[in-house]
Formats: C-alpha cells, structure tokens, sequence
C-alpha cells in the first residue's frame, strides 16, 4: 500500500523534529531546503549594533527568527562582546517560543513574547499591551535614558511591519540587516515528485515551491504571514498550524491528509507520547 508523500521544504537541522513526527505517523517525509541562510557580505553594520548594545544604546532588542539569533552570536563573538553579557543591557523580545528558546540558550533573558500571532504583527500587539517607550516590564528598572531605541536584527527579506508598527507607537526602531536569504535548487527528482502535502514555513518558502514544484500540491503553512504569502504565489494552503512549533505542524499535516485520501497508520498524539 502506498503511503503520503510530504515534502518539508527546511534545511536537514531545522526539519529532524517535524520530519520525525510525520514519518512516526506513518507518512514519507522528503526534507529537501528552497533557501538557506546566508550572512551578509558587509558585517559592519550589525557589528556596531551589537557594541551599541553592549555600551546601553538600546531599551529593548526585538527578535524575529533564530537566524537572528545566530548571526546576533556570532557578531557577538567578532566583536569581543557575547550576548550572554551584553544583553543585560537591554530588554529582549522575542516572536515566539522557538526564538525565544534559542535566545535562552545563549543566555538571554527573554521578557517578552507575543501571547497571540507569533508574527511580526504579533510582536507589535505585544508592545502596544506595553505603557510606551520609558517604562515597560513590572520589575525592571525603566529605560528612559535610552529613548525608547529599539534594535530590529532582521533579514534583507523582512517587510516593514515590525518596524513601521513600533516607530506608530512611539519607540525609535533602528533595522540592521542581521542575514541573507539566498535560494537553492532543489534536486531534479525532488522537484518533479508529487506531494500530497508541502509544508511552508515563509514567504520565501512559499515563493520558491511555487517556483520549483509548482502549485498543485496542498500547503500547511506554519502561521498566517506564511499563508497570506503562500496564496500570493498562487498556491492552496489547506491548513495553518495552530502554533509554529512542529508538534502543532504535524497535527495540521495529518489533519488535511486523513480529510483526502489518506488515513495514517499512526495518530500524532501517540507520536507526542513517544517524543516528549
């Protein structure tokens, strides 16, 4: 008996947890990337941001991806400043619990996080919930010597959103173009293959399965930005996880494929017994 193909378009690291969790539950996973991360070819720039930091030039450093959070480390270490030191400087946001996560790791105090859309929207909504630049988290001393700066690491792809929503309410936004998204083709046979299911997890994702595996294939995309993105490149987007986490991804996955054709061998909720 034949089973589901589904294509999750992420480099190897970035898709172990999700491609596990689909296979446990009966599918065949192709991991396969469309981008990858790049760093940018001037680093000066994000190199000063981050000695700024260091020096207290900053209230708060909102982050939007762990991309950011890798490149913020590793301009940390060219310029003799860890983030685990410099980042008591200033407070820290973050879009979601896998950044959020990432930034813990290195040592990062993270004091806010979005409780709705984990999105570039979402962080906005968070900062609005906030009293304004000067003051902010119960408990912490406020920041008003800083006037309310904000650093945004964000990738050459980022759209205005974050920091057009903060300089409306009143913070002072300072975007540094933290990484690259720089297309990859996928193999041949990879590209050519049907899929049941396409997982997206960006815009950029999204326009590059447009490009190399065309539209006929189902997308669940890992929130709304990714399928507003996903519907511009002309694909249908059958499911938007619940939350942009893997576990909430494979449930949405397997959601759409037992409403087609296909009944899996395995539910997810025993996939999330079996990997805690």
């Amino acid at each position: 008996m034949s089973v589901p193909v589904v294509l999750v378009p992420r480099a190897p690291a970035r898709a172990a947890g999700l491609a596990r969790r689909l296979h446990d539950a009966g599918a065949e996973v192709v991991v396969a990337p469309v981008v990858e991360r790049a760093p940018v070819e001037d680093t000066a720039p994000l190199d000063e941001a981050v000695r700024a930091l260091a020096a207290g030039a900053y209230a708060w450093v909102a982050v939007t991806s762990v991309n950011a959070v890798d490149a913020l480390v590793a301009a940390g270490a060219r310029t003799g400043a860890p983030l685990d030191a410099s980042s008591r400087a200033a407070r820290w946001a973050a879009v979601g619990q896998a950044t959020r996560r990432a930034l813990e790791t290195v040592g990062v105090t993270v004091d806010l996080v979005p409780d709705g859309e984990s999105s570039a929207a979402g962080l906005v909504a968070a900062f609005t919930e906030l009293s304004g630049p000067g003051r902010g988290i119960p408990g912490r001393e406020p920041d008003s010597s800083r006037e309310g700066r904000v650093l945004l690491p964000l990738g050459d792809l980022a759209g205005p959103t974050l920091a057009d929503g903060l300089a409306s309410l009143g913070w002072t936004p300072d975007v540094v173009t933290a990484y690259r998204t720089v297309r990859t083709d996928l193999p041949a046979d990879v590209a050519r293959r049907a899929y049941d299911v396409v997982v997206v997890s960006s815009g950029s994702v999204a326009r590059e399965v447009a490009r190399q595996v065309g539209t006929r294939a189902p997308v669940v995309a890992i929130g709304r930005p990714s399928a507003e993105a996903a519907r511009e490149a002309g694909l249908t987007v059958a499911a938007v996880a619940e939350h942009p986490t893997d576990e909430a991804l494979a449930a949405a996955v397997t959601t759409v494929l037992s409403e087609t054709r296909w009944a899996l061998a395995h539910q997810v909720s025993d996939t999330r017994r079996e990997h805690p």
